[in-house]
């Protein structure tokens, strides 16, 4: 599994001495929830060593880890819960996966759904981002036979705000076998991905 870390909850003191730390043992490591904001009060000899994308606030050091056997899909509902998702294809990417992102193919507009349903249906593994009701879960779950990990996000307002109502949702959907991680945990959806891919190539 990825050596990861999470960078969110760490003052800045306590990331400067992981960085120090993970530079000076060398290996690939994949940092989490880091806001391109803080790169500004990092050292700088740190930063330059760290590819960033400030999509999915997700930072690599080290380069990837060596290509895996797989391909997953990933499905966001909508353009808002793209960050989550680009969350999902960064740690796959750094996991040495393959995958493909489909975003804005949720049952508000089914037809965008079907549109990409044969590229859906021709991955080992689907993991489907959506916010509000979390509807696209059940809808995939029982169009496709790969595996599919629902990923509740906080997208939404009202009652959907925070994400309750798309975790609750997803978790009560009447698809057989959906597998459900926390509510916008995108890294922890891919990491799912990887150990069931691992299963099939050993």
């Amino acid at each position: 599994m990825p050596e990861a870390v999470l960078c969110e909850p760490k003052s800045d003191a306590e990331l400067t001495q992981v960085l120090v730390d993970l530079c000076g043992a060398g290996g690939p490591v994949l940092l989490t929830r880091l806001d391109p904001a803080r790169l500004g009060r990092l050292p700088d000899d740190l930063v330059d060593q760290l590819d960033l994308d400030p999509v999915s606030c997700t930072a690599i050091l080290g380069g990837c880890l060596p290509e895996r056997p797989g391909l997953v899909g990933i499905a966001a509902a909508g353009t808002s819960d793209r960050r989550v998702a680009a969350e999902v294809a960064r740690t796959l990417e750094f996991s040495g996966i393959d995958h493909d992102m489909f975003i804005d193919i949720g049952v508000a507009g089914l037809w965008r759904l079907e549109a990409h349903l044969d590229q859906l249906r021709a991955v080992d593994v689907v993991i489907a981002v959506a916010g509000m009701d979390a509807a696209m879960v059940s809808v995939l779950g029982g169009l496709v036979s790969a595996p599919v990990i629902a990923v509740p996000t906080s997208v939404g307002y009202g009652v959907a705000e925070g994400g309750t109502t798309a975790l609750h949702s997803a978790l009560a959907s009447c698809a057989q076998g959906v597998t459900v991680v926390n509510i916008d945990n995108g890294f922890g959806a891919a990491c799912a991905a990887v150990r069931m891919l691992s299963l099939r190539s050993s």
